[in-house]
């Protein structure tokens, strides 16, 4: 089975938009990849227009490099989940702009942080009671689904460090409860070794995977934290031969991107860092070797 092999563009283009999206794709082409993905906030304005998106999806293809994803962070600071309704106004109106973005891009599925319980690397988020998150989040997604219905784009839910949604079957029931085929989940297999195995969220989630993370983490004492995530995709906990097996099970068709943020180099991280991107690179194409 084949598998569509991508980027994330945080590692080539920063968090700040160092690389434009433009350069991001001319360094994804050159690591062999199949696509890139676009992280929107930083390499791509929230702000960039239809005319520029068309650009850059024609210059994805003059290259060879294929769209199919897009990430943001900007939902760790700005909640969908939230309990303050000017918060939650500022999530929504930010991810209708962005799943816009994502269609004029050509992309299949955008990936969105749900809500949270706690961001526990930023003291300034509040702790949500876990049914408020779950409540407003639900309100939130209600009011998306209906624009990513008629854009095409799926809304691909991320399971992330955020106390919500813990394990596969809690976000099997929440997407179930919406009944769209445009919802989904966006699976980060190195998020789920603190806690689980990817493999058994693949058997559980099954068609509902709509893009793929791959990343590594190692755990400390039984347990650990961000600096787990290192700089060298195949030193981790992850199983990649049973993450693909289980993938193949699935028949997934989706995109699958490395997201390289090494945050075991905290507190001197720097990006964006070219030479860890090319040597990733190299390391998720020897997984499918």
């Amino acid at each position: 089975m084949s598998f569509y092999k991508a980027i994330n563009s945080w590692v080539i283009a920063g968090f700040g938009g160092e690389k434009t999206p433009f350069e991001a794709v001319e360094y994804a082409a050159s690591y062999g990849l199949d696509g890139l993905e676009l992280t929107v906030g930083d390499c791509v304005s929230i702000d960039t227009s239809k005319e520029e998106c068309e650009k850059i999806k024609a210059f994805a293809l003059e290259k060879g490099i294929g769209l199919r994803s897009v990430a943001s962070g900007f939902f760790w600071g700005c909640s969908l989940g939230s309990p303050d309704e000017n918060e939650r106004a500022e999530a929504l109106a930010f991810a209708k702009k962005y799943l816009r973005i994502a269609a004029w891009l050509g992309v299949e599925s955008a990936l969105l942080v749900p809500g949270a319980v706690d961001v526990a690397w930023d003291e300034s988020r509040p702790v949500v009671p876990y049914m408020t998150c779950w409540k407003q989040a639900t309100k939130s997604i209600k009011e998306l689904l209906p624009l990513a219905e008629k854009l095409n784009v799926n809304i691909a839910l991320e399971n992330v460090w955020n106390k919500f949604l813990y394990s596969p079957v809690e976000m099997k029931a929440f997407i179930e409860q919406f009944g769209s085929e445009k919802l989904g989940c966006y699976l980060d297999v190195g998020n789920c070794v603190l806690n689980g195995y990817p493999q058994d969220w693949i058997e559980v989630l099954g068609s509902k995977i709509k893009a793929v993370h791959f990343k590594n983490w190692k755990s400390e004492d039984c347990g650990g934290g961000l600096h787990g995530f290192g700089d060298d995709l195949l030193d981790g906990e992850v199983e990649f031969d049973k993450v693909l097996a289980a993938l193949e099970k699935i028949n997934y068709g989706g995109p699958i991107t490395v997201e390289m943020i090494p945050f075991s180099r905290l507190p001197d991280m720097v990006m964006p860092d070219l030479e860890l991107a090319e040597a990733t690179a190299k390391k998720l194409k020897s997984i499918f070797a």
